[in-house]
């Protein structure tokens, strides 16, 4: 399971209600009364922005609380120069004309390309051609946008009639035109540098003098070009019949049913035109909207009928917090509350200053009638974007008009509805060129689309873009004695090899203990005599625990059995849990990791439960528990010397509203097998890392313990950054990693270091040609050409192997670089990285530093919510 699904399996915390349930809709008697004596005002709903008081006064606040949910169970040197610093920094795309105003600045993505990487592309491994998700925008050679600024005079403040004013000399500036009320973009040059023309307003003749002023000519490359061709584009959505929801663009028309969970599933597209290495591209993806086929307020109705005394509660843990869609419009709200008591017949204000109830709102605006007149409102309140573009009242929604989007905890848990929802969202190579082909066909064939395409002089391209990938040479895996274990490199997987080899460094488990129900007595004497069993024929010697039976599964009768049989010489405490509850393994988490440090194992009693899967069941957690003691697996060849990998990200912590937790995870020995841990914690919702000082410090500390010598490189394998966050990253952790190397080795100290920014969350996707078909590239596919950024030192990598749906490869960002590594070098040790993660046989998405980190990360902000221990900072207790 992955860390994200695992996160949603845990699930967050949710707020308790101290009110007695009621029918849904149904006022209290306090309301009654208050609704006698007068009509409260209120925010308008989705459609209008916010005007009047907010919530009714009598209403109950719900807030968070706890909520139980599984818990998942594991089966240079020197400050850096500032006009280094500069050159990373965003700038201003090109110009070229007269009289810019500061208006129209534009900013394009930030270049942090190393200066001395003139080729980013590398030469190692066989050539291999693949087609991608991307089509080419074509246009002619000499291709411009003209920019103009428009000032009217006297000034006009709507931005509907300066729009209105200005079209009235389509004769002058044509039919293809951007015009957002003050800039205006134009596929030709007008005759003069300044045209002044004259509009008369409809209402009262006044004379408007418009006054247009060339202020760029901007070549296909210029980043308000790419503004515009994205502008263009959601036009052409529009004119298939393609609707915005959130982000992306859906075909509710084309929604699939699955009538036996009461889902929908909408297909649609992410799309984007972006500037790649040599043209302009349009990246399109398939993506899916599931929705509730039923409405919030079936929902309630249905909570209501189970729930009984519980339903205010009930509905509190399944609303709040989760996005609704309002099919009227198709806009997406976050339900951050539900006022109980106010109703479809209250009234709110429009923007005219009249009023007006909700339910004669939407039959005035919508055609809908409403049919449950008592039913609550749900509340979403403004985000900070909001509020500064001037709506500080929450809106007011009618669940009989809401559906839920996204699938809960539970219908994730659901085998059942997984795989018949999968069936949909989980397309083959095949499958997925298909519908692209067939979306782009659509666009170049329809009339429209291409009238305005051929307004602007732009096509795009009818087939997907092809280029050369490069496939990396298969890694060499090493157990005891250098026994390589011998794999397909399509498989990915070395796990059937692995049987009865001797892991690197084996830990011998002496003194443990094992702690278990009365009910789970024989799962957990099973899975001792198996523990001794597999153990010896990898190196480990597995002697009997200590056995510590509770009469029950209560929290506080683990933690106590812990306390008491955990010494200072115990190396493990191994937990056989009948359920998982979030709360019990927390609790015992936090114990061991902070109050009582040893490295811990929780093993969910149904994990044991089938006895014809104990073997390898057993095997993987031995595998588990020697990690956690500090041993090591297996291992590559990693040719180069005095080598530090430091592994970096961020999750946020569920306890606390507005902290993230940051995992720093930094390898100690040559074979880039142990690893030293910190933790960091940040406020305010952010991604970046205010404490990587004090962690690189320990790291660097801790490497001169066990090397007797620091580092010669540093590379840092940076997740969870988005691009909008690269140039932070490079003004705010670069300096920080800087000042810290200098200030842990001296000013004599000058390491080679580098600072990559790892993405998994990307829409590229690559298909190799398999005879007539296509299929997913191998493990160890490099693309480093044509889909890359010229401002990046970039390339994409496929090092895991799927066998459903299309591979999703990940993106590598070189955003620092004096390591003296030339691309191959950098490509390659990525790719050997993906190796090293010890909880799978095979090769994973990410190096093993991210994932270590992440995993770190997940631990402290789901369970944990405090600095762990450092004496277990040089074992990887968090698996």
């Amino acid at each position: 399971m992955s860390g994200r699904a695992r996160g949603r399996a845990r699930g967050r915390a949710r707020g308790q209600s101290e009110e007695q349930a009621r029918r849904p809709g149904e006022p209290s008697q306090q309301v009654q009364q208050q609704q006698q004596q007068q009509m409260p005002s209120a925010a308008a709903p989705a459609p209008v922005p916010a005007a009047g008081p907010p919530t009714a006064s009598g209403r109950a606040s719900y807030r968070g609380g706890a909520k139980e949910a599984r818990p998942g169970m594991a089966t240079g040197s020197g400050d850096v120069p500032e006009e280094q610093l500069a050159a990373l920094r965003i700038g201003t795309g090109d110009t070229k004309g007269v009289g810019r105003s500061r208006a129209d600045y534009r900013y394009s993505e930030p270049c942090t390309r190393p200066a001395h990487i003139s080729d980013k592309r590398g030469t190692a491994g066989g050539q291999l051609p693949l087609l991608t998700n991307y089509f080419r925008l074509e246009s002619s050679p000499d291709w411009h946008l003209y920019q103009y600024h428009v000032d009217f005079n006297p000034v006009v403040d709507s931005k509907k009639m300066r729009m209105g004013l200005l079209m009235s000399h389509e004769n002058l500036i044509g039919k293809t035109r951007a015009f957002d009320g003050q800039i205006l973009y134009l596929p030709h040059k007008l005759q003069e540098t300044v045209t002044e023309v004259y509009s008369t307003t409809k209402r009262d003749n006044t004379q408007i003098r418009i006054t247009i002023t060339l202020t760029n000519e901007l070549p296909p490359t210029s980043p308000q070009v790419i503004q515009v061709f994205n502008i263009i584009f959601r036009r052409v959505l529009a004119m298939i019949d393609m609707q915005q929801i959130g982000r992306n663009y859906f075909n509710p028309s084309l929604s699939v049913a699955i009538p036996q969970h009461k889902l929908q599933v909408m297909p649609g597209f992410i799309t984007s035109i972006l500037k790649y290495e040599q043209d302009t591209l349009l990246c399109a993806d398939i993506s899916h909207k599931i929705l509730r086929s039923d409405t919030v307020l079936d929902i309630m109705y249905d909570m209501y009928n189970q729930a009984g005394d519980r339903f205010y509660d009930e509905c509190i843990k399944k609303f709040v917090g989760s996005i609704v869609l309002t099919r009227y419009n198709n806009k997406t709200y976050r339900c951050d509350d539900i006022d109980w008591e106010k109703r479809p017949s209250h009234t709110f204000k429009l923007r005219n200053g009249d009023e007006i109830t909700y339910a004669q709102y939407y039959e005035k605006s919508y055609g809908i009638k409403v049919n449950d007149v008592n039913q609550p409102l749900l509340v979403s309140r403004p985000k900070k974007k909001d509020i500064r573009m001037g709506r500080t009242e929450p809106i007011y929604l009618l669940p009989e008009l809401c559906a839920l989007t996204g699938l809960s905890d539970e219908v994730r848990a659901d085998f059942n509805v997984m795989k018949d929802v999968g069936a949909h969202t989980r397309v083959a190579p095949d499958g997925r060129t298909k519908t692209l082909q067939g979306f782009i066909n659509q666009i170049n064939t329809n009339q429209q689309v291409r009238a305005e395409m051929g307004g602007w002089k732009l096509k795009f391209s009818d087939n997907l873009v092809s280029l050369n990938s490069r496939i990396l040479p298969q890694e060499k895996i090493v157990q005891k004695g250098d026994c390589a274990l011998s794999y397909r490199q399509e498989d990915a997987d070395w796990s059937r090899d692995m049987r009865g080899k001797q892991l690197i460094t084996a830990v011998n488990l002496q003194d443990w203990v094992i702690i278990f129900t009365r009910r789970n007595s024989a799962q957990a004497q099973d899975l001792v005599q198996t523990l001794s069993r597999v153990g010896p024929p990898m190196g480990m010697r597995i002697n009997g625990p200590v056995v510590c039976e509770l009469p029950d599964d209560r929290n506080d009768t683990y933690l106590k059995a812990l306390k008491e049989y955990v010494t200072p010489t115990t190396q493990l405490a191994l937990c056989v849990l009948p359920t998982n509850r979030k709360d019990r393994y927390d609790a015992i988490k936090k114990l061991c990791c902070v109050d009582h440090p040893v490295p811990s194992q929780c093993v969910v009693q149904r994990t044991l439960s089938k006895k014809q899967m104990l073997m390898s069941v057993a095997t993987k957690i031995a595998i588990q528990l020697n990690c956690k003691l500090g041993g090591e697996v297996w291992a590559l060849e990693i040719p180069l010397k005095g080598l530090m990998v430091v592994g970096v990200d961020t999750y946020h912590d569920s306890a606390k509203k507005g902290r993230s937790v940051g995992g720093v995870i930094a390898s100690l020995n040559q074979s880039l097998t142990r690893y030293y841990s910190r933790c960091t914690f940040q406020h305010s919702m952010q991604e970046l890392l205010d404490g990587l000082k004090v962690c690189m410090k320990g790291a660097l500390e801790k490497y001169h313990e066990v090397n007797n010598a620091l580092p010669e490189r540093i590379i840092v394998f940076r997740d969870g950054v988005g691009d909008g966050q690269l140039p932070a990253v490079v003004e705010h952790e670069v300096p920080q990693l800087m000042e810290c190397i200098r200030k842990a080795g001296g000013t004599q100290y000058n390491p080679k270091v580098a600072m990559v920014v790892v993405k998994k969350r990307i829409n590229t996707r690559f298909f190799a040609k398999h005879g007539p078909n296509l299929a997913n590239p191998p493990p160890g596919t490099v693309i480093d050409t044509v889909v890359t950024k010229p401002e990046w030192y970039d390339f994409f990598l496929v090092s895991q192997s799927v066998r459903q749906g299309t591979v999703t490869p990940t993106h590598y960002n070189v955003i620092w670089d004096t390591s003296g590594l030339k691309p191959d070098h950098m490509q390659r040790l990525a790719y050997k990285l993906c190796h090293l993660y010890y909880n799978w046989p095979g090769t994973i998405r990410v190096p093993a530093p991210c994932q270590y980190a992440h995993k770190l990360a997940f631990l402290v902000g789901q369970s944990i919510h405090k600095d762990p221990s450092l004496a277990l900072c040089d074992r990887l207790y968090f698996l």
